[in-house]
């Protein structure tokens, strides 16, 4: 039997693709839509619109209205048996509540939800809703209502091993001005370990936009380059790297973000900083999981004076079995009844 899933996510990293490539190997015909925020269409001219009107508010409210509108007309003319939304903070409950009278509705917050205030109450309008935070899942729980714990997982069409000469001693690869507790840590290993290996940080550190003088006084311009670089191109860092530091934002309590998964699926050694769903997910001889500075100064050096192959193969072996996306969607149609071996 023929079934068309509608994936709708954000125009941002690879989620959504790698989301798409999963159902297309289960035997699903596909359509993606993407959308911006927080308007849509993030173009360079609306970009420098929004950021100076005075209207933010009623940009945002009427870009929400077009896209709506626009999706909806999406999913009359493709009329799948599945929507999957990945995040939706741009879609309204009512757009949902027409979807679902047609389709079954998925929605997956691959983010925390204090960063998704808008799609929160999706909850209400979907058939399942499921959180990559387990302190999310707690917090649906005290209202009564029922989400799932479902983390991201590794691209594995992006994220692979690759030969290439490991040329790179330390990297980090994430925004860090968002977050002091990165910012903090990789100030400290920079200080520690920069007149002795070789170390790059890639992501804002301090951006221009945040202050032009901060940006053009910056320190350590040949560690961080101050720049994002694309999936593609963290795939090659990655295995050109011999230490690949994870550090999660301050709101990941009890999850995983995407790169706890993509970094072995590289073939890649791990250092994670400490939470407890890190820590049932690994053992100690996959990856290196800090709780202090003092620890994650030892797993470095550690990192840097062995030969981790072993643990990075047990690590990505354990990718491979469990967290990729085919698994995830897999366990996403099994839950709706809509895998094959359902029919």
């Amino acid at each position: 039997m023929d079934r068309t899933v509608l994936i709708i996510g954000p125009n941002y990293f690879n989620f959504p693709q790698a989301s798409e490539a999963a159902f297309k190997r289960e035997g699903w015909n596909t359509f993606v839509d993407l959308y911006d925020t927080p308007v849509h269409p993030y173009t360079t001219l609306m970009k420098w619109w929004y950021k100076l009107s005075p209207d933010k508010a009623g940009i945002r409210q009427r870009s929400k209205d077009k896209y709506n509108y626009h999706v909806l007309e999406v999913f009359r003319e493709t009329k799948p048996q599945l929507v999957f939304v990945m995040n939706g903070e741009s879609l309204y409950d009512s757009t949902l509540d027409v979807m679902r009278g047609e389709s079954k509705v998925v929605v997956w917050l691959f983010d925390n939800r204090d960063r998704l205030p808008d799609a929160l109450s999706h909850i209400d309008h979907s058939d399942l809703l499921l959180c990559y935070e387990q302190e999310d899942v707690e917090w649906y729980a005290d209202q009564g209502k029922k989400a799932y714990f479902l983390p991201q997982a590794c691209d594995t069409g992006t994220y692979h091993p690759i030969e290439c000469s490991k040329d790179i001693d330390i990297l980090f690869i994430g925004n860090l001005y968002t977050s002091h507790k990165r910012m903090k840590t990789m100030q400290a290993v920079v200080e520690r370990f920069s007149d002795k290996y070789h170390i790059e940080v890639y992501g804002r550190y301090k951006p221009w936009f945040k202050g032009f003088f901060t940006w053009l006084t910056r320190e350590h311009r040949e560690i961080y380059k101050n720049v994002m670089v694309p999936p593609a191109r963290v795939n090659e860092l990655y295995n050109r790297s011999k230490v690949v530091l994870n550090i999660h934002q301050e709101l990941q309590k009890d999850g995983a973000n995407p790169r706890t998964f993509e970094i072995p699926g590289s073939g890649a050694w791990q250092i994670c900083d400490y939470n407890p769903y890190i820590q049932k997910l690994f053992e100690p001889d996959e990856i290196g999981i800090y709780h202090n500075q003092e620890e994650l100064f030892s797993l470095i050096e550690k990192g840097l004076s062995q030969d981790m192959t072993a643990c990075v193969q047990k690590a990505r072996n354990k990718v491979l079995e469990q967290h990729t996306y085919d698994v995830r969607v897999k366990e996403i149609l099994a839950t709706l009844k809509l895998n094959n071996s359902s029919e």
